[in-house]
């Protein structure tokens, strides 16, 4: 598997780890909120290294707010 596929298939996976955890409401919102970070982290790779500008933009969004829920969760 290239670089470009582990970026953009890792992000996706971990996009929907947090959004399952988030939606389960079992008491896990940080690592939820880090695992958002963490996938906005890779998919915004992904999207720079294919010049996937809008998606990069949207990225950095997403990791802001998974920020933001780490800081209000801790």
């Amino acid at each position: 598997m290239d670089r470009q596929k582990w970026l953009e298939w890792t992000g996706v996976g971990t996009a929907i780890l947090y959004s399952m955890l988030i939606a389960l409401n079992i008491g896990a919102e940080f690592i939820g909120f880090l695992l958002l970070f963490l996938s906005a982290g890779l998919i915004g790779l992904w999207a720079h290294f294919g010049k996937h500008r809008g998606i990069m933009l949207l990225q950095l969004f997403y990791a802001s707010a998974g920020l933001i829920g780490m800081f209000r969760w801790f």
